[in-house]
C-alpha cells in the first residue's frame, strides 16, 4: 500500500496568475484616478508652494510610490531645485512660499537651495517662509526669503551647532564582541567609534575646522540678510536660544506672525484681488505643478545633457529594498546616456559618503572609459567624500558647493571578532580546513601574527592605490596627495585651495560647464535626461527582473511600507560597516567618510 500523499493544488484565487488577474484591474483603476487627479490644469496667476522638510534627499525613488498608498513623501533636492528654476521664468507664478520644518540636512545642501531661491527672487518674485517652528537648519533657509513668518503659538530654536560621536568599545565588549581595524591613515577616523573610547586629537581638529566654517557662514548669512550685526545674532543663539515668535519679531529675526489659514487668505486676495473660497485656489503645490510643466525644464533643442546621480552609500550590489548605488545601476545609466546620440555630455551629481572601496574602484574605471567617449562634469552635492571623492575623479570639471563635504581619501577595514560572545552564551565550534589561511577571516577569532598583517597590508595597498589614483586625475605628485590625503575631510572651498576640486558651484553650474564642453549653442537649453531612469509604481510592477508579478508587488509594498513607517534619513557615515557587518559579519576595506555634518 502506498502511504505517500501527492500535494493537492491550492484552490480559488491563491495562485500568481489568478492574484494577477485581481490586481492588475485594482492597479490600473488607482493609476487612472491618480492620473486624473493630477492632470487639472494650472491657474494663469499662482503662488507656488515647495513643502521642506527632512533629509533632502539627493533624488526620490518614484517606485516606491504606490497609487493606493499615501504620500510621496518630501520633495528631493533636485525636484527643489529644477522647480525653483522654472518657477524664476515663470509668469503664471507670482510669488512663491516655503513651507520649511524639520529640515535636518548637510550645509551645502541648504546652500544650494538658498541659491536657487535668490535666482527666484531676482527675477522680481517675492519668496516668503512659513516656519511652524524652527531650529537652526530651517531659520537658515529662510533667511533667504524677502519675508519669514512664523506660525501663531510657534517659536524659535536657535541654539547653534553641535557634532556628536558615540564609541561603542565598551557597550561591545561587555557582550563579548571586539573589533579588530586597520586604518590608513591617523585622520581616517571611522574606525575610533569600534577600537576607542573617546575621539583622537585628529578628529577633533577635523570636526572644529568643519564646525568653524559653517557656523561662520550662518553668522554671516544671517546677519547679512536681516540686517543685524553678526555679535548681536551670536548673542542671541548663547543668550536666549529659544525664542518666542514675538520675540523673534522684536528682535528683527522675522516678519510675521500668523497661522497658515491667515497668510493663505493674505496671499490669494494679493495675487488674485478675491477673497479665499474653494472656488478660488490660488495655490499650486511642487507636485502639481511639476506635473503641469515639461520636466525637469523646458528644452529649445533636441540635443541633451544627461545627469547621471549617485546617491547614497556605495555598494558592490544593491538588495531588493537597498537605498545606495551598486556598480550594475551605475553601470546601466552610462551605457543608456553613451547610446543616446542625443546626449552630448554628461553630469556627475555625487551625494555619497562612499563605501565599499573597491566598488567605488570599479565605479571610477567605468567613469574614466565613458568620459573618454562624451565630456563628464562632476557636481558635488552634500557629501562626495572618500569613495565618493574617488568617482569624482572622472571628471573633466570639478564642481563643489562651499560647505561640501568632500575629500576623506583614506581607507579603513574592520573585522568584528565574537569569540567572547560565544563563549559567554556557551556556543562551541569546530572547524576542520585545508589551506593555512582558510579559517583567518571568521568572526569567532581574532586576527593574529602573518594573518593579521596581511590584513593591514591589504589597506593599505587599496590605499596606495587610491592615492595614485587622484595623483594622475589631478596633476598633483604622490607627495602632495598624501599632504592632504590621510583621511582628512575638506569643505569645497578648502578643496579648492588644495586642490582637490576645481570650482564652486552647484548643479546648474555643472550643467552650463558641460554644454560649454559639448559644444551646444549657448542660447539654447538642451534637454536633461536624469539617471537612473526612476521607473513609476506600474512600470517596476510589469517590467524589469526575472521576479514573477506577484513577487514584485510584494516588493513595492515593502518598500512603500518601510518609507512610511521609517522614514528614510540622511546616510549615516558608518552605514556601509552596519550594513556588510549584519550581512556577512567579516571584514572589509571600507573608503568611507568618518564622520557626518548636518544642521539640525
Amino acid at each position: 500500500m502506498n502511504n505517500s500523499q501527492t500535494p493537492t493544488k491550492r484552490g480559488g484565487c491563491f495562485r500568481n496568475g489568478c492574484l494577477a488577474l485581481l490586481i492588475i484591474p485594482l492597479l490600473l483603476i488607482a493609476g487612472l484616478f491618480w492620473g486624473l487627479r493630477s492632470s487639472h490644469s494650472i491657474p494663469d496667476r499662482f503662488v507656488l508652494i515647495l513643502p521642506l522638510s527632512g533629509g533632502l534627499d539627493e533624488i526620490r525613488n518614484e517606485s516606491t510610490s504606490l497609487p493606493f498608498m499615501p504620500s510621496r513623501g518630501p520633495l528631493s533636492l533636485q525636484e527643489v531645485l529644477f522647480v525653483l528654476d522654472q518657477a524664476a521664468t515663470d509668469d503664471r507664478v507670482r510669488e512663491v512660499l516655503l513651507d520649511i520644518g524639520g529640515l535636518h540636512t548637510t550645509p551645502a545642501k541648504i546652500t544650494e537651495v538658498r541659491e536657487a531661491v535668490e535666482k527666484v527672487r531676482k527675477r522680481g518674485k517675492k519668496v516668503t517662509a512659513f516656519l511652524r517652528s524652527g531650529e537652526d537648519s530651517d531659520y537658515l533657509l529662510a533667511a533667504s526669503c524677502d519675508s519669514i513668518i512664523v506660525e501663531r503659538g510657534g517659536y524659535l530654536l536657535l541654539d547653534g551647532l553641535k557634532a556628536e560621536s558615540l564609541f561603542y568599545t565598551t557597550p561591545l565588549g561587555k557582550i563579548g564582541v571586539q573589533v579588530q581595524a586597520a586604518q590608513w591613515k591617523k585622520y581616517k577616523s571611522g574606525i575610533e567609534p569600534f577600537v576607542r573610547t573617546g575621539a583622537s586629537k585628529e578628529y577633533f581638529e577635523q570636526i572644529n575646522a568643519l564646525l568653524d566654517e559653517v557656523y561662520n557662514d550662518y553668522l554671516a548669512y544671517v546677519s547679512t540678510r536681516r540686517k543685524i550685526s553678526r555679535n548681536a545674532f551670536e548673542a542671541i543663539i548663547n543668550n536666549d536660544a529659544l525664542l518666542s515668535a514675538t520675540k523673534a519679531q522684536t528682535l528683527g529675526l522675522i516678519d510675521g506672525i500668523s497661522s497658515y489659514w491667515e497668510l493663505q487668505r493674505s496671499l490669494t486676495r494679493k495675487v488674485t484681488g478675491k477673497e479665499l473660497t474653494s472656488d478660488n485656489d490660488a495655490f499650486v503645490s511642487a507636485s502639481e505643478y511639476r506635473s503641469a510643466v515639461p520636466w525637469p525644464r523646458k528644452s529649445t533643442t533636441d540635443e541633451a545633457l544627461a545627469v547621471i546621480t549617485m546617491s547614497g552609500t556605495i555598494v558592490r550590489s544593491a538588495g531588493e529594498l537597498s537605498e545606495g548605488i551598486d556598480v550594475e545601476t551605475l553601470k546601466n545609466s552610462l551605457d543608456a546616456a553613451l547610446e543616446n546620440k542625443k546626449v552630448k555630455a554628461l553630469v556627475l551629481r555625487i551625494d555619497s559618503p562612499g563605501g565599499d572601496a573597491l566598488a567605488s574602484a570599479d565605479m571610477l574605471q567605468m567613469l574614466d572609459s565613458a568620459a573618454v567617449k562624451k565630456p563628464l562634469v562632476v557636481s558635488m552635492s552634500g557629501v562626495a567624500a572618500s569613495g565618493g571623492y574617488m568617482t569624482a575623479l572622472a571628471g573633466k570639471t570639478i564642481f563643489a558647493e562651499p560647505l561640501t563635504i568632500t575629500g576623506s581619501i583614506g581607507v579603513y577595514a574592520l573585522k568584528p571578532n565574537f569569540s567572547g560572545l560565544a563563549e559567554k552564551i556557551g556556543l562551541g565550534r569546530d572547524v576542520v580546513t585545508r589551506g593555512r589561511y582558510a579559517d583567518a577571516d571568521t568572526p569567532f577569532k581574532p586576527l593574529e601574527g602573518e594573518a593579521y598583517n596581511k590584513f593591514v597590508a591589504a589597506s593599505g595597498e587599496v590605499y596606495d592605490d587610491f592615492v595614485r589614483k587622484v595623483a594622475v586625475s589631478r596633476r598633483m605628485s604622490i607627495m602632495q596627495v598624501d599632504s592632504v590625503a590621510g583621511g582628512r575631510v575638506w569643505t569645497g572651498s578648502r578643496a579648492l585651495k588644495a586642490g582637490l576640486v576645481d570650482r564652486t558651484g552647484g548643479l546648474f553650474e555643472a550643467l552650463h560647464a558641460a554644454q560649454l564642453l559639448a559644444k551646444i549653442d549657448m542660447t539654447k537649453k538642451p534637454k536633461i535626461l536624469l539617471y537612473p531612469v526612476q521607473k513609476s509604481w506600474y512600470e517596476s510592477l510589469l517590467q524589469g527582473n526575472n521576479a514573477s508579478f506577484s513577487e514584485r508587488v510584494v516588493v513595492a509594498l515593502k518598500k512603500q511600507l518601510l518609507h512610511e513607517i521609517v522614514p528614510r534619513r540622511q546616510f549615516s557615515s558608518m552605514a556601509a560597516f552596519y550594513e556588510m557587518l549584519t550581512s556577512t559579519g567579516q571584514l572589509h576595506i571600507l573608503a568611507v567618510m568618518p564622520c557626518e555634518v548636518n544642521i539640525n
